[in-house]
């Protein structure tokens, strides 16, 4: 049995990582803003009132789960807004660099004492911060603050090879959640291909983006 810590846990992709892994037999801990009725229906450790974005309440995450060791720390919160051109809010934007890109930075560093030899690192990115995928154009925050986790992700996996942490990017497809206006595959298809890629994540490929069905994706 591995300990899971799962962070933006509440829904959608998260809710259905933490519900294949906990089916499993998984030690799982679920972070998130605020729980609910599916999440506690699961029966897994829950913490609540982590924002990503924030300091002390990442800070506070870490107090909690100290002495805990992690196996593997699946970073999935984000957010989406839709800017183009034409109606480029930069405080959206900037909020989207925050959660997207920080976030998943700000949490790792402050759980480093919970990672040991052996642990993995996933970070939910998507293949439209790919610049090679790049055919459309617009959804200028998005794509960039993912674009930028890339970069972090692959960051992590230099600093952490020291240490025998892998680190995986991973792509969830397109997914039918709120974030996507119920648009693509079911949340519980798109969690059983990222579990899947984490299961197979070794040093060997850590710092490198995956598509949850399983082919590597350009940066």
């Amino acid at each position: 049995m591995s300990t899971i810590l799962v962070v933006g846990a509440n829904r959608g992709i998260g809710l259905e990582i933490c519900r294949r892994l906990a089916g499993r037999g998984e030690n799982v801990i679920a972070a998130c803003r605020r729980s609910n009725d599916e999440l506690d229906a699961l029966g897994v450790r829950v913490v609540e009132d982590v924002e990503v974005v924030d300091d002390k309440s990442v800070a506070a995450l870490a107090k909690k789960l100290d002495g805990t060791t992690l196996d593997w720390l699946v970073h999935n919160a984000g957010i989406l807004t839709h800017e183009t051109i034409d109606d480029l809010d930069f405080s959206r934007i900037v909020r989207q660099f925050e959660v997207n890109a920080v976030g998943p930075l700000r949490v790792v560093h402050a759980l480093l004492g919970n990672l040991k030899s052996g642990s993995k690192v996933g970070i939910v990115s998507s293949r439209v911060g790919s610049l090679a995928d790049n055919e459309s154009g617009g959804i200028y925050g998005y794509r960039a603050s993912k674009a930028a986790v890339n970069m972090i992700g692959v960051n992590l996996a230099h600093d952490l090879r020291a240490r025998d942490i892998a680190v995986a990017l991973l792509h969830p497809g397109l997914v039918a959640t709120d974030m996507t206006g119920g648009r693509g595959i079911e949340p519980s298809e798109a969690a059983r291909g990222l579990i899947a890629r984490m299961d197979e994540l070794e040093m060997k490929i850590s710092g490198t983006f995956w598509h949850a069905e399983g082919y590597q994706l350009p940066w």
